[in-house]
């Protein structure tokens, strides 16, 4: 039976460099569900070691969590990755990794904390992850295509670190699922009317480093499960399967 599912499908972690260092498992559910979130992504930029943490936390509170993480890159573009499979992102993961240069400057960008599902410290990840891949856009796309991923283009209203900011242009034969607008395009322009999408279907989602943006805007897919696959066929309008609302 088809639902309608409240999902926030771009949220960070205190793994992100520039993520708070209160967006811990625990909170991260709490303020999810009070926002009425049936669904959230976790996409840190470049590393998906919280993923699994975040899971553990949303099992024990009936919140639905879809493992990712937002790539960078070399045009410093940045792509969401979402994924049913952890195996098939723990493969992203060494993909990007093995194209990441550079080591984190904790006193310039913060700290990157690997976290358990208490919300312990377990590890600091070195890796610079705020920096670009050696990865193209289309090369990402692909990657991500090829381990049963969904691709969506990063808040393309943006200036910066947006495919449409640094390129100008959507470029030819580039097979994206889906762009993200971000909360401040939905605050001031009330409606969804992104002239540069070129017929790609359109979301919105907090794009959230604070536990209090958590939610600040959401897309209600009509979905009969709580999957990447569900929602490829949503962002495809296939099979009953659609985009409703934006908030």
């Amino acid at each position: 039976m088809l639902k309608k599912i409240k999902a926030d499908l771009h949220i960070h972690t205190c793994l992100s460099p520039c993520g708070d260092m209160e967006m811990i498992p625990t909170l991260i559910v709490k303020k999810a569900k009070s926002k009425g979130l049936d669904m959230i992504g976790i996409c840190d930029h470049n590393s998906s070691e919280n993923v699994i943490a975040i899971k553990k936390a949303g099992e024990k509170s009936n919140l639905k969590v879809l493992g990712g993480m937002e790539v960078t890159s070399k045009e410093e573009v940045h792509i969401l990755a979402l994924f049913d499979n952890d195996k098939d992102l723990s493969k992203l993961q060494k993909i990007v990794y093995k194209n990441l240069k550079g080591e984190n400057d904790e006193e310039l960008f913060g700290y990157q904390l690997v976290v358990n599902e208490q919300d312990e410290i377990i590890d600091l990840n070195k890796k610079m992850l705020i920096g670009a891949t050696d990865l193209t856009v289309d090369e990402i796309v692909e990657f991500i295509h090829s381990l049963n991923g969904l691709a969506i283009a990063s808040h393309v209203d943006r200036e910066r670190f947006s495919l449409i900011g640094q390129l100008g242009f959507v470029p030819e034969g580039l097979e994206l699922d889906g762009m993200e607008l971000s909360p401040r395009y939905i605050s001031e322009k009330k409606k969804l009317d992104f002239p540069m999408a070129s017929g790609f279907p359109l979301v919105t989602f907090s794009d959230a480093h604070y536990p209090n943006d958590i939610g600040k805007t959401s897309t209600t897919f009509l979905l009969d499960e709580m999957t990447v696959v569900e929602l490829k066929k949503a962002l495809k309008n296939r099979d009953g399967r659609s985009i409703l609302t934006y908030s």
